[in-house]
């Protein structure tokens, strides 16, 4: 989503290349630039000026470090006034004294409330909190339907009286059902409408009234750029809310409201969807995501994401290996099927620090190298899994392979040959950083690392030899309950 944005920013810093310091005269052409990729990236005007005047204000009284460049002093404001705008830190979910928390969910119809709801509760189960997901929405057809799938598939029970019942009743009884169940957390999911309306909002306003919710969380599409924002602060003055969930980021809009929701409605962001998947839900950072806006990366959210997927077990049993030099190919597709778990390539890198300005088409190489290579070895024997030296000695197997995967004899030959020369380079950055750096990251595309991005690993072709040439041409509910 702010792939754009950050391009721009990357332009305007160039506009101060080769000052010795920032003054009014040379800062300006920046500034300008800096407000062009806002307003692009459909922030609200009000918001852009207020940055704009803050960043100038703070450049011009900035004194000169010693070592540092103009153009890196310039990035740092431009990345704390960004940090400011969104609302400095993590801001998280309420927990009541007693329980269960009430959690309300409110928005318009299409921003993906009730799968917000349901990914709130999978993040919540993960943090070892019990919840009931409760559906109100007696409007839309099929509704409290998806709210069912998706407790099953996610193994959280939902509570429902079908779509005769008053909404305002069915919230009431969901609540009386979470104590009886002694759930930690009850998620009440409200109906949405197409746009703001007086019956929209006495409904929503006599369940808050009855439940007395912990937190009301707005969920926002960010598709909707600056109009969500004006919109958490029609629902705020109306309603009250502590919150939004902006759903959508993922997308290829232009992020705008992001930077847009904490400073029109007062109310800050919690949670953000990064995808559609019921596990694509993180807690919103303002830091984490200037720092991706600025192409700095996001080291904390790739460990956190990481840590979630990866057994601590299983990591000392694949350093060991990697130590030992017996990596194979069957430890490499599971590597690979975990990345995957993280997410797409693309995503994966961009939150690894100098990652985010790698080129579409070299993303596109490497995913689809990923696809050849798992197929490749989906048509080894057991045996030339577990042993890759097998297929190094023996012409026969790599024809047999080849012919079985679609592929040329000399496209095995070269998996072998980069996997091998991958492995002894993985077991020579062991020995010299004990740990392979962060925890769970010891594997080939991570602490591994992808070929032609600045870390050596996987050894495979796409994207490495994409990038090389580029350069030389340069140089040249369980259901119901």
């Amino acid at each position: 989503m702010f792939d754009a944005l950050a391009d721009k920013l990357d332009d305007a810093w160039k506009k101060l290349r080769g000052q010795d310091k920032i003054s009014k005269a040379n800062i300006q052409d920046t500034l300008k630039e800096v407000r062009r990729a806002l307003l692009s990236a459909d922030v609200n005007l009000q918001v852009v000026k207020a940055f704009i005047a803050d960043v100038e204000k703070k450049a011009l009284g900035e004194g000169v470090i010693s070592g540092v460049n103009p153009g890196q002093q310039f990035i740092k404001i431009v990345y704390d006034e960004l940090v400011k705008v969104m609302g400095e830190s993590n801001v998280p979910l309420a927990n009541a004294n007693e329980p269960p928390t009430v959690i309300l969910m409110a928005g318009l119809q299409g921003t993906g409330k009730t799968t917000a709801t349901a990914k709130l509760a999978l993040y919540l189960r993960k943090q070892e909190r019990s919840c009931l997901m409760v559906g109100t929405d007696i409007y839309r057809p099929a509704a409290i339907d998806q709210l069912l799938t998706l407790g099953n598939q996610i193994d959280v029970p939902v509570f429902e009286m079908g779509t005769d019942a008053d909404p305002v009743e069915i919230a009431r009884q969901g609540i009386a059902k979470a104590k009886e169940l002694g759930v930690d957390t009850v998620i009440v999911d409200t109906a949405g409408r197409l746009q703001i309306d007086d019956d929209m909002m006495g409904e929503l306003s006599r369940i808050k009234d009855t439940i007395e919710p912990d937190d009301t969380l707005l969920v926002v599409d960010a598709m909707t750029g600056q109009e969500a924002a004006n919109l958490t602060y029609a629902f705020h003055e109306q309603i009250g809310i502590t919150g939004a969930i902006l759903t959508k980021l993922d997308g290829d809009s232009r992020g705008g409201a992001a930077l847009s929701v904490r400073q029109i409605s007062g109310q800050p962001i919690k949670f953000v969807g990064v995808g559609e998947k019921v596990e694509a839900l993180e807690p919103f950072y303002p830091d984490r995501l200037a720092s991706r806006i600025l192409n700095m990366g996001d080291v904390l959210t790739l460990v956190e994401k990481a840590q979630e997927e990866f057994d601590l077990a299983d990591v000392e049993k694949m350093q060991s290996k990697i130590m030992e030099a017996k990596f194979d190919f069957n430890d490499f597709i599971k590597q690979m099927r975990l990345l995957k778990n993280m997410g797409s390539l693309g995503g994966v890198l961009k939150l690894i620090p100098g990652m985010g300005k790698i080129s579409g088409a070299d993303l596109a190489k490497g995913e689809t190298q990923l696809k050849r290579t798992e197929s490749m070895i989906n048509s080894m024997t057991k045996a030339e899994k577990a042993d890759p030296d097998l297929l190094a000695q023996s012409p026969s197997r790599r024809r047999r392979v080849a012919k079985g995967s679609g592929f040329e004899e000399k496209d095995i030959s070269k998996l072998v040959k980069d996997f091998t020369k991958m492995r002894s380079m993985m077991q020579n950055m062991g020995q010299g950083m004990p740990g392979m750096g962060m925890p769970g990251m010891g594997m080939p595309g991570m602490g591994g690392g992808m070929p032609g991005m600045g870390m050596p690993g996987m050894g495979m072709p796409g994207m490495a030899q994409g990038r090389r040439k580029k350069k030389k041409k340069k140089k040249k509910g369980f259901g119901s309950l």
